[in-house]
């Protein structure tokens, strides 16, 4: 019991790191999809793809008919994708970090079934599917 009176300040210092770690797994970021579910969704038509990576990411490669809207312009520009809203959507990024942020933004904003990548643009170039340029 001395110990812990003594290094108390020690004690909640690691308590506290500890939890900054695990905040972020704990916090819902939207639903993810593989990329054989994306396919799947993508095949069965209707499906907008958002792929939320800046210019020079897009251009230079992006998954077949992605519609392209930059993460800080989205909610500026979400009357653009409005009609999609009751469709299935997919966000993409690189690496899935910054498209789970565009589902999140998309579903407050009343989209029904939105989804992220998991891996994002990457992990979709590794499993050999179409890229666009």
């Amino acid at each position: 019991m001395k110990f812990i009176i003594d290094n108390i300040f020690l004690i909640g210092i690691a308590l506290i790191s500890g939890g900054a770690l695990f905040f972020p797994m704990l916090q819902r970021r939207g639903a993810k999809v593989t990329q054989l579910q994306a396919t799947q969704y993508i095949n069965q038509g209707k499906t907008l793809i958002l792929d939320v990576r800046n210019a020079e990411e897009f251009t230079a490669g992006h998954l077949p008919n992605a519609k392209h809207i930059p993460l800080p312009e989205l909610n500026n520009r979400l009357k653009e994708i409005e009609k999609s809203k009751n469709q299935v959507v997919i966000t993409v990024c690189a690496s899935g970090v910054r498209s789970s942020s565009a589902a999140s933004i998309l579903a407050k904003a009343g989209f029904t079934q939105v989804f992220s990548l998991e891996g994002g643009t990457n992990a979709w170039r590794e499993q050999g599917l179409p890229i666009t340029k």
